[in-house]
Order: C-alpha cells, then sequence, then structure tokens
C-alpha cells in the first residue's frame, strides 16, 4: 500500500518561518538524503519533493464559466505542506515507523495517510 507522508511547517508568531527560510539546514538534508537513500534501498521509496513556500501558490478555479487564478495560499494558516513523501509499505504500522524516522530526518512533523 502506498502512503503520503507530508512534512509540515510552522509559521511562528509575527508569520516567521520556524526555520526562517523554509529549507533544511545541511545538516537535516544530510540526515534527509540518508533517510531517502534508505528507503530507496529496502523498497519503500516511491517519490519525494519539497515545495516552494506558499506565497509562490497559484489557486486555479474552473467551475465556472471561465478559469479563474488567484495568486496565493489555498488557506491562510499557520502551518503549510512543506515537503513530502510517498513511500510503499505493507501496513500502516511499518508506514508509521517510516514517517517517525523521517520526522527525525527532517526536523519537522509529518502527517501520514494512505492513499485509497
Amino acid at each position: 500500500m502506498q502512503y503520503l507522508v507530508s512534512v509540515i511547517e510552522q509559521f511562528l508568531p509575527g508569520g516567521v518561518r520556524e526555520d526562517k527560510t523554509g529549507s533544511a539546514t545541511s545538516d537535516e538534508m544530510a540526515a534527509i538524503n540518508a533517510f531517502n537513500d534508505r528507503l530507496k534501498a529496502e523498497d519503500h521509496w516511491v517519490f519525494a519533493g519539497g515545495l516552494a513556500s506558499p506565497d509562490t501558490a497559484t489557486i486555479i478555479d474552473n467551475r465556472g464559466e471561465e478559469a479563474m487564478f488567484t495568486d496565493g495560499p489555498f488557506l491562510e494558516s499557520k502551518e503549510h505542506l512543506g515537503g513530502f513523501w510517498i513511500i510503499q509499505a505493507p501496513d500502516l504500522d511499518v508506514a508509521l515507523k517510516l514517517a517517525a524516522e523521517g520526522s527525525k530526518a527532517c526536523n519537522r512533523r509529518v502527517e501520514v495517510r494512505p492513499f485509497l
């Protein structure tokens, strides 16, 4: 089964990002790369990626007569999606264990959700 492991970035009061840059430190990147290598070696890897900050987003609504394009994030929030892994695991217990290791590697909270 496949699972989405979402990396949660957080804004502090005043709109400052938790890590001020939105990107991982060099130590975090080294840990993330090692974790990614392990996922690949153990056949859990499907895909992963980091995302640009929410202010780079474009919202598209094409439910009406013509498409409307709006700059900015879908929701104003203290938290946003900073990146993700899509992993393959035999069950939720394994997915949760891997996600806990991913959380440690990227030094952020993560959310795990199975694909339908």
